[in-house]
């Protein structure tokens, strides 16, 4: 006989029973997610590249005047410039996007990710997959402000070459140009994908 027999309550271990007086099976862990990918850009992606782009602005860079174009104007400044001028790349786990990055030649223009998944390698499998792109060398524009990012950069072997009072963006915001060259730093620091 056992304690629900006797007092008419159950005991957690008791109603963890099956009727037959075994332990139930346990359920199925759950699938583990799909390794993070990446893969060329299509212009099916752009809204989401958009949302990318609108998401990680306002969380990484505070400081940056509000945001003066509509989701479907950055959707379209996408599918019908970036695209087509850029080798574009997402950052994908299954149908989920999670960065992008856009390279024109030897300029990396584009490098955003959705500000959940930020310093988990994302970031360092898109410019591992940038640097693919123009193996003799790198550069890009960061404003001065943006301390992440040049911490990142100089991290993954970016040097600061010029400099600029802002004038020439269309936020007004001082910027470095920086630069990776093969030789001066790791093309794929150690433990990157």
């Amino acid at each position: 006989m056992d304690m629900a027999d006797r007092t008419g309550t159950t005991t957690p271990a008791d109603a963890a029973r099956t009727p037959t007086g075994d332990a139930p099976s346990r359920a199925p862990a759950d699938p583990p997610p799909p390794p993070v990918g990446t893969r060329p850009a299509e212009p099916a992606d752009a809204p989401l590249i958009a949302a990318i782009h609108q998401a990680s602005r306002r969380a990484t860079m505070p400081y940056l005047p509000p945001q003066r174009r509509t989701h479907d104007e950055v959707t379209y400044w996408i599918r019908e410039i970036v695209l087509p001028q850029s080798h574009t790349v997402v950052a994908a786990r299954g149908p989920e996007l999670l960065g992008y990055a856009a390279v024109q030649g030897d300029l990396l223009d584009q490098l955003y990710l959705r500000p959940d998944v930020r310093r988990t390698g994302i970031g360092t499998l898109l410019l591992a997959e940038a640097r693919r792109q123009s193996p003799e060398g790198l550069s890009l524009h960061v404003f001065q402000l943006n301390a992440d990012a040049r911490a990142f950069y100089a991290h993954h072997g970016f040097r600061v070459v010029a400099t600029d009072d802002g004038s020439g963006n269309m936020e007004n915001l001082p910027q470095l140009t920086l630069r990776w060259t093969p030789g001066r730093g790791p093309l794929f620091p150690p433990g990157s994908p």
